[in-house]
């Protein structure tokens, strides 16, 4: 059975335990995703699986893509990727064939993939949570400073990964052994706690991690 799946953020809520704690959760729907193509080790060297998930018009696609989706015989899909399986587990899916949430049912913790929010261009405060200057007398205009950056005459040079104002966000962020709280079977939603990156309708992935009870 396949073990990960294509999903969206739906948002964050919580549940109450049977003992009246609150458990805060993550919405997120799981599928349905569809095998669009099966990639076996004599022709692509790897044996996966290739899902879709989102509805999107044909119109808005490459017709080169649109035959690839007619040749599986599903209807054109937002997003597509790849899920690497065992021979045998390739072996029982088919092309066309659905998956839903429920292959996550009877596990306990789950890996999830998203693209954190991106936040543009930040200073080294937020970026890297520095300190800060003082803001007492004597500082002027460099309250919120990263300080110096070089390294004397040895080496004379700034060092590699220096913490500097740049970039931030908009990454691949992996949280791992998010606890699977509820499946929503109607609603095609996986409950899991805590947070996962990225906005609400971004997309995900979802894996069954690694850590299982015994």
């Amino acid at each position: 059975m396949l073990q990960g799946l294509i999903g969206r953020k739906v948002g964050m809520t919580q549940l109450f335990s049977d003992d009246g704690d609150v458990i805060p959760v993550t919405a997120i729907e799981a599928g349905p995703c569809w095998i669009v193509q099966k990639k076996i080790a004599e022709r692509d060297g790897y044996t996966a699986v290739q899902l879709g998930f989102g509805a999107k018009k044909a119109k808005r696609m490459t017709k080169p893509l649109r035959g690839h989706f007619e040749r599986s015989g599903v209807a054109p899909t937002r997003w597509l990727r790849e899920f690497h399986v065992d021979a045998q587990t390739l072996e029982e899916c088919q092309e066309g064939q659905e998956v839903s949430g429920e292959i996550f049912v009877g596990y306990r913790y789950v890996d999830v993939i998203g693209t954190s929010k991106g936040r543009g261009f930040t200073g080294v405060i937020k970026r890297h949570n520095f300190a800060g200057k003082s803001m007492s007398h004597g500082t002027h205009e460099y309250f919120r400073h990263g300080g110096s950056i070089g390294a004397s005459a040895d080496p004379a040079r700034v060092w590699k990964n220096k913490g500097m104002a740049g970039h931030y966000g908009h990454t691949r962020v992996t949280v791992r052994n998010l606890e699977v709280v509820h499946f929503l079977k109607e609603q095609n939603l996986l409950l899991v706690k805590g947070a996962v990156p990225g906005p609400n309708g971004g997309m995900l992935l979802i894996q069954v991690s690694g850590k299982q009870p015994r």
